[in-house]
């Protein structure tokens, strides 16, 4: 009897588990860049001396759905987003070099460029700061051109350059910063074959409908999981009266 309740038990935590990662994929429906995260289910014995006799569940984060969102027309100066693979290089906030996706910018009064988070853009040399402009525009490579403050409309600056990195699939991982960090702890070189459009934000690529469908099937799983719970109880009960009479 105790075999079936620990099973059930151990599949509702684990359900409850699985529902909270849905739960902020379909929190992050919304939010510019937002990669999904998966989540999976799976049997494993629980082992210790002598040869297993139980069973419990298991869930399981094998990692994180990188692909591409849509990509949403803005017409707005500082919006960008990476055309094909590739991600922006932005400062973490212990000062680390990490990567997001999302390009939704923006300058502060002291004219450094962030992104919509708060986290500072990388440029060639570091955080990418930015003099008062009458007009801004970013090239595909991710070159900041600018017309100066008082300055001709012919005249055209060239102030920074966006970092822009391509590293392998294989080596990348998104933690629970929502941030992209490459596996080694190496900072990834700029990348010449990552490009960007300007006016343009690439959406979250979390599939609304589908989220909420699973997240009704977990409903439905936690609620199997604790009618198991529940027969279990009642056919301990019963068994100990049985033994009582006997």
């Amino acid at each position: 009897m105790d075999r079936s309740l620990y099973i059930a038990m151990s599949g509702a935590k684990q359900t409850l588990l699985a529902q909270t990662t849905n739960a902020n994929n379909l929190a992050n429906a919304q939010t510019t860049g937002f990669k999904s995260d998966w989540e999976q289910f799976r049997s494993m014995p629980v082992f210790g001396p002598g040869f297993p006799t139980r069973v419990y569940a298991m869930t399981e984060r094998p990692g994180t759905d990188f692909s591409s969102g849509p990509l949403q027309t803005t017409g707005r100066d500082l919006d960008v987003a990476i055309n094909g693979d590739g991600y922006f290089a932005v400062q973490g906030a212990d000062g680390k070099e990490v990567y997001t996706r999302a390009g939704d910018l923006r300058l502060t009064p002291e004219g450094l460029l962030q992104t919509g988070t708060g986290l500072q853009v990388i440029g060639q040399g570091g955080p990418i700061a930015i003099p008062p402009a009458e007009k801004l525009e970013i090239g595909s490579d991710g070159t900041i051109s600018i017309i100066p403050l008082g300055s001709n409309a012919t005249v055209l600056a060239v102030v920074d350059r966006i970092k822009m990195v391509r590293p392998a699939a294989d080596n990348v991982e998104k933690l629970t910063d929502g941030l992209v960090h490459v596996k080694d702890g190496q900072p990834q070189a700029a990348s010449a074959d990552v490009s960007l459009v300007q006016g343009v934000l690439e959406a979250s690529n979390v599939n609304a409908i589908q989220a909420m469908v699973e997240m009704i099937e977990l409903s439905k799983n936690f609620e199997l999981q604790t009618k198991v719970m529940k027969n279990a109880d009642e056919n301990s009960g019963v068994s100990a009266k049985l033994m009582q009479m006997a």
